[in-house]
């Protein structure tokens, strides 16, 4: 039915001629708007876990490269994207390397990580006034597939995606994806994704108002809906109250669930984030609730292949209280306070520091009820705002979490640390 749904939408996309926008007449040429871009990446993650468990970690230098080409000029505009990654194993340790959360080299046979990793990937585009139809390798950003790319290198996805922009404020999107390249591993088709459909769009009502509607249908595992509303009170000429709220519904394949020996097959998942920024201070108040029968909570991300996950992208979960811990146990309830800084006022452009206390509650397992969880989370972050390093960003950040007995089958206490720095390059 999402088959349809899709090529209906597409079809009705595509045959739209009264656009209201055409950013094809606008094109330059496949040369003239073309960009080639380098980023490079040290990356290193540690995480300290309690109760007996062993620490891991894993510490990596990336090269990512990529390229977009322009569109060619005409009613029909034709381009290509493309992009190389490689990445350096700089620990290379098979006791510290493995953690599911890390992911910076999958294990191979021998139960070694990777020296290495190298892999790239291409799409043709076509453009027909402000539509856009994408076919290949890919990294979608969407709430229902997006993928990850908060590790050493990311995830990426091959399949077909068409993105409308023809109405002022209007995105819609509909596309089918049949492969999905881990983050950690070499190969188009490394996560073994059978297929997933996603249909959406986003409308911006007014400067204050934006609202999105999403729907996905990962092949015999899941189908999910996702809805946002977002409202800016604006205040004085440096203060706004934001509201945002964020919301998912997942419903199992009965397939999936017996083949996983999964108790439940729904869960229902919301946010709502309420943030007062004043000048360079910024104060958030959130609160999340997970409910439904499934024990798995709230699902998304990981790699079907080898580790019975989901497969629609590690950064699928758009909502407020998501850092180490996502917090989305079965039936569990979380609330956030935050803070965050920005120290341009006081003469350091580019220094943010934010922090967050969130702790959980009436988290179920299958062998207990009444469990908690409680995670207070720490970055600083630079960017470099002139020079030849300019751009170039370090990020330090830690959490601290948590985890009550009777939630350890849920999740496991730590401490973490992660360093990154990232060091964008435009060559064109």
């Amino acid at each position: 039915m999402l088959n349809k749904r899709i090529s209906l939408i597409t079809l009705g996309i595509l045959s739209a001629t009264q656009a209201m926008a055409n950013d094809q007449a606008e094109s330059k040429g496949f040369v003239e708007d073309s960009s080639l871009k380098v980023l490079l990446r040290n990356a290193y993650i540690n995480r300290d876990f309690k109760d007996g468990n062993p620490d891991k970690s894993e510490w990596g230098q990336a090269a990512i490269g990529t390229f977009s080409s322009g569109f060619t000029q005409g009613t029909v505009g034709v381009g290509v994207d493309a992009f190389g990654l490689y990445a350096l194993n700089l620990e290379r340790s098979e006791d510290r390397s493995g953690a599911q959360g890390i992911d910076f080299f999958k294990k191979g046979d021998s139960g070694q990580p990777a020296d290495d990793l190298s892999k790239g990937g291409a799409a043709i585009k076509f453009r027909l006034s402000s539509t856009t139809l994408t076919y290949g390798d890919q990294m979608p950003a969407l709430p229902v597939l997006s993928y990850d790319n908060s590790r050493l290198l990311p995830e990426s996805y091959t399949g077909t995606l068409i993105t409308s922009k023809e109405i002022k404020g209007l995105q819609l999107d509909a596309g089918r994806f049949t492969a999905e390249s881990r983050k950690s591993a070499e190969g188009r088709d490394s996560g073994g994704l059978k297929s997933i459909n996603v249909l959406g769009g986003s409308y911006q009502f007014s400067e204050q108002f934006k609202a999105a509607l999403y729907a996905s249908d990962v092949e015999d595992v899941l189908k999910k809906q996702y809805v946002n509303a977002n409202y800016v009170f604006p205040i004085d000429k440096d203060q706004s109250l934001t509201l945002d709220f964020n919301g998912y519904r997942t419903k199992l394949e009965d397939s999936y669930v017996r083949e996983n020996a999964i108790t439940g097959d729904d869960n229902k998942i919301w946010s709502l984030a309420a943030t007062f920024v004043t000048g360079p201070h910024s104060f958030t108040l959130a609160h999340q609730r997970s409910t439904g029968d499934s024990n798995l909570g709230y699902a998304y991300g990981g790699y079907q292949k080898d580790q019975g996950r989901v497969g629609d992208g590690g950064n699928t979960i758009y909502l407020a209280n998501s850092y180490w811990s996502d917090f989305n146990a079965e039936d569990e309830r979380s609330w956030q306070l935050g803070y965050g800084l920005d120290f341009s006022t006081f003469g350091v452009p580019g220094l943010s520091y934010n922090v967050a206390y969130v702790r959980g509650d009436n988290i179920t397992t299958s062998t207990s009820e009444g469990g908690t969880e409680r995670e207070i989370f720490n970055q600083i972050k630079y960017v470099v705002q002139s020079g030849p390093a300019k751009d170039l960003s370090v990020k330090l950040r830690s959490s601290v979490l948590r985890v009550s007995q009777k939630s350890s089958e849920y999740n496991v206490s730590g401490n973490e640390v992660r360093v990154f720095v990232d060091y964008p390059i435009n060559i064109f």
